[in-house]
Formats: C-alpha cells, structure tokens, sequence
C-alpha cells in the first residue's frame, strides 16, 4: 500500500513525487514514456538549448564585425541542425539522469508502463495493481494530430528535436508562445518561416501591450503570420512544396504542429469532470473524485512547467495537512521568444475590465548601458500600479533575460510591495535590472535616465 502514487514524471509530477519522499510519504511514480516528460525530454530543455545554439550562429555570423571580430568568412558560415541537437541530447541525458537519481535517493520507486485509474484507491499498470491512499494524475498535455498522409511532412513537437534534414520553407501552426518560440528558432536558421494562427492574434494570455510588441518583431524578421486559419488535414490543401489557404499559396517543405495542446486523458474506470478537454480541479487542484488531484498542463489552468511543479508541492503540503491557497495570479509567464517576454499579475485589459484606478510606468533598455554593451538593447520594463496606495499590480518584461528577471517582479508581487519599495531598492550598475528601479521612479516621480 502506498500513501501516493503519482501519474506521469514531468516537472509536476516528479517534483511532487521527490517532496513526498522528502517528507516520509511511500510513493511511487509511474511513467510511461521517459523519466522527466516532455518538458525535460522533448520540450523545454532541448527547445532552450538549441534556441541557445542559434542565438550564437546568429551573433557570430550576423553581428561579428560590430563587435570589432574580423576575419570571418559569412559565406562559409552555416547552422548544422544536427550537431545541435548532440549537444541538447547531452543536457538532456544530464538532466533526466538527475532526476531518476533523486527520485530513488528519495525512496521512490519508479514503475515504467501505461497506467489505467481503476478507483480513487488504486492504479493498475500492465496487469499489476497497485493501492494507494491518494493519487496524483499528472499526465501533461498534447497538440491534436493533423490529418496528414504525406510522409515526414507534418512533424509533432516529440519528434522535432531529433537529428533530421530541415528543408528551407517551414509552416509553424499555432499562436502560444511556444509556437511563436519555433517560427524565431528556424527563422534564425535562415529559414523561410509561416505562422499559422488559428485566432485574430497571438500569445493569447499575454497582456496585448506584449503581444502586439511580439507581433512587430516577427513582421520585422520577415515572419508571416497568417490569421483565422485552422489546419487539421493536409489532404487537398498541400501539393508538391505548396499549401494552398483560401486561395493563398505558402511554399511549405515541412509543417510543424504546435497547436494549443490539450490534455492527455488517461484510462480510467472513474467517471472524471471534464472541461474543454481538461481534467476540472477545485482551488486545491483536487478533481471530481476525491482524494485524486491533477495538476500541470492536465488541468488547463496554466500551461507552464514552474506552475506544474508549485501546483504538485501545494498538493503535497496540503496530503502532510498544511493549508494553504496556491495564487497562480501571483507566479510568472515566461515566454521564451526573441527577445524573452514575461508577465506577472494583472494585464491592463484585466485592470480595465474591473475598474481599477492605474498607473502605467515604463522604461526602455534602449537607454541602459548594460544592455548597450551587450547588443541587446530592444525591450522595456512595464509596471502597472494602483495610484491609491502604489501597489505593484502588474509587471511586463521584453528583455534578452526577460524570464529570469521576472522573479524580481514575483517577489515584488508576492510580498505586496509599492512602486516606492522599487525606486528604493538599489540595483547595482551596470546591469540591466536597474530597468526595474527606473520603472519605479517613473512611477514615483520621473526616471533617472529618461
């Protein structure tokens, strides 16, 4: 008998589970695939590190010579996909090879096969059943399938980062940023690049001040985005390199599916809630069925690993009776564009939809040295606050480290603090999070440098 079986070994459900060792709960976690999801496998460490490999063959072959560095040759520059992915195939075993050992080193046991929830007290896996005091489903999600019977045309996002020929014209469907992440990855591999959105705009959750910011940059890489469109078949709609969209031909050699994803539904003999195809959870992630929580992309509520994993800790705080309400409001967005974008708290549209009296304060990097010296100058810090009390309500990053320096922004936020505390915090010079104390002063009054 265990006191928890966890569902799926991503950043939510490998987290909780390495907590719940910590903490004297017998647990086992069940994994179908490989140690570590998507997000560790196929997602977000192999995406970053080969975003990484192009963002420096693009320095080396684009901006060299405005750094004083000659004698390259651009000509014989070129972006070997291959070679790239070695060295994500690296980081990724790394990685995944910690978490296997953490896991055991924690007491809990790792049981590969596909599970099928039989009650809210027990889980079979190939024959075996096991029993539980408590489940946790944290399964992930997934983009639906495209109708596609043309050979090596249409590659899922489990497949793309694998050694492969890429061809020169490249469709990328989907508006989330993760899409908007790998139309700038392949752009920047001099390839020619379409994004299919199936929505009037894109990076539907960040505030539009972002969004429309991100937009500019794409049409300014020569991305083109093409609105209102859905494909869900190829069928009659590709031919011979081209795709044909009410009327509009795109030369396309491959199509890359990164749809809004939904969730991976797993067997069970329980009849769950089920929203737009997400499993529906209460304020403490726990489902229809009690004693069963979901959390991560399964539960639709926020699509990002760090999310995940604060959801599985706040389950398990919460099985070792500590109460609590996990805030999502109160924890980051990070969008791994070019340049980064990340948000926090309130969006303006949210602020104006409730009637708050704001302040909207912002600075550009365009005018800090740091970011000069770097070569990295597009972007701005945008603060939203409350003009009663000054409040920090929102914060709204583009920046070449936009989410990492977001968690100031998060501390900020989750302590309550006021634009006065940020023009008061001393940030050390030259870097470019002093973007954020001249935000506060601007606030306040006016800043420094503006």
């Amino acid at each position: 008998m265990y006191d928890l079986i966890i569902i799926g070994s991503g950043p939510a459900g490998y987290v909780a589970a390495i907590r719940a060792g910590q903490v004297g709960l017998k647990t086992a976690i069940i994994e179908k695939n490989q140690i570590g999801g998507m997000c560790l496998n196929w997602g977000c460490i192999p995406s970053k590190a080969m975003m990484e490999s192009v963002k420096l063959y693009q320095k080396i072959s684009k901006d060299s010579a405005r750094f004083g560095i000659e004698g390259i040759d651009k000509k014989a520059i070129s972006f070997n996909w291959n070679k790239g992915i070695k060295r994500a195939d690296t980081i990724v075993k790394r990685l995944t090879g910690g978490v296997e050992f953490l896991l055991k080193k924690n007491g809990v046991d790792i049981i590969n096969g596909e599970a099928k929830i039989i009650s809210s007290n027990s889980v079979l896996v190939d024959n075996r059943l096991l029993e539980t005091k408590n489940i946790i489903i944290a399964t992930g999600s997934s983009s639906p399938k495209i109708d596609n019977d043309i050979d090596n045309l249409v590659v899922e996002p489990k497949k793309l980062f694998s050694e492969r020929e890429i061809p020169q014209n490249i469709v990328v469907i989907g508006k989330s940023p993760v899409a908007i992440e790998l139309a700038q990855l392949f752009n920047m591999m001099d390839k020619n690049v379409t994004l299919i959105s199936d929505s009037s705009h894109i990076m539907p959750k960040a505030d539009s001040y972002v969004r429309d910011y991100m937009a500019g940059k794409l049409k300014k890489d020569k991305i083109e985005i093409i609105y209102n469109t859905t494909i869900t078949t190829t069928k009659g709609i590709w031919n011979n390199g081209t795709l044909n969209l009410s009327g509009k031909e795109i030369a396309c050699d491959l199509i890359i599916n990164a749809a809004d994803r939904k969730a991976n539904i797993l067997p069970s003999d329980l009849d769950f809630v089920i929203q737009d195809g997400y499993i529906q959870v209460d304020e403490y992630f726990e489902t229809s069925v009690k004693g069963i929580y979901a959390v991560g992309d399964v539960n639709g509520t926020a699509m990002f690993a760090h999310i995940g994993s604060a959801q599985g800790l706040f389950v398990i705080n919460r099985l070792k009776g500590i109460e609590g309400k996990l805030d999502i409001s109160k924890l980051p967005m990070n969008m791994y564009t070019v340049p980064e974008a990340a948000q926090i708290g309130f969006t303006e549209e949210r602020l104006k939809e409730e009637g708050y009296d704001y302040k909207v304060s912002e600075f550009p990097l365009s005018a800090n040295g740091k970011a000069q010296t770097e070569g990295n100058a597009e972007g701005f810090v945008r603060i939203l606050s409350d003009n009663r009390l000054g409040e920090v309500l929102g914060v709204q990053i583009v920046a070449p480290n936009a989410t990492d320096m977001i968690n100031e922004a998060a501390a900020y936020i989750q302590l309550e603090s006021t634009v006065y505390d940020i023009a008061q915090t001393v940030h050390t010079h030259p870097t470019v999070s002093e973007v954020f104390m001249e935000a506060g002063f601007e606030a306040v009054d006016k800043a420094i440098h503006k």
